[in-house]
């Protein structure tokens, strides 16, 4: 994983058993495309979290409707969770984020000192 972008485990957290999402990282001139697949997990069901240089991401799906008549189910609620330490390349006030059908896109903008210029000759 780049330099700006690392996996950390936070060792204080309650103990909850947390799928870890896979993730799938972009590198772009000017941020990275962070994609998470949390199948199943709504919108509001996505908590996204900086403090402290670390980006928490957690999903939550809850047991589907109507599971009290299930006969057969091989789906369950689940909740998801990966922690990331971001690098100062990134600036944490400009990381969007947006869902669609699953799939969690977070934009992470690098700031302007760390994106690349071009430099002209006199």
């Amino acid at each position: 994983m780049p330099q700006e972008l690392a996996e950390t485990e936070n060792s204080n957290a309650t103990r909850v058993d947390y799928s870890t999402p896979p993730v799938n990282l972009r590198h772009e001139s000017d941020a990275y495309v962070l994609e998470v697949d949390m199948p199943g997990v709504p919108k509001n069901g996505v908590e996204i979290v900086f403090d402290d240089g670390k980006l928490t991401l957690t999903g939550h799906r809850a047991k589907p409707a109507g599971a009290a008549r299930l006969v057969h189910s091989e789906s369950s609620a689940r909740d998801y969770r990966r922690v990331f330490t971001l690098d100062p390349a990134i600036d944490p006030n400009r990381i969007e984020a947006s869902m669609d059908q699953g799939l969690l896109t977070l934009r992470l903008q690098k700031t302007e000192a760390a994106k690349p210029r071009r430099i002209s000759v006199n």
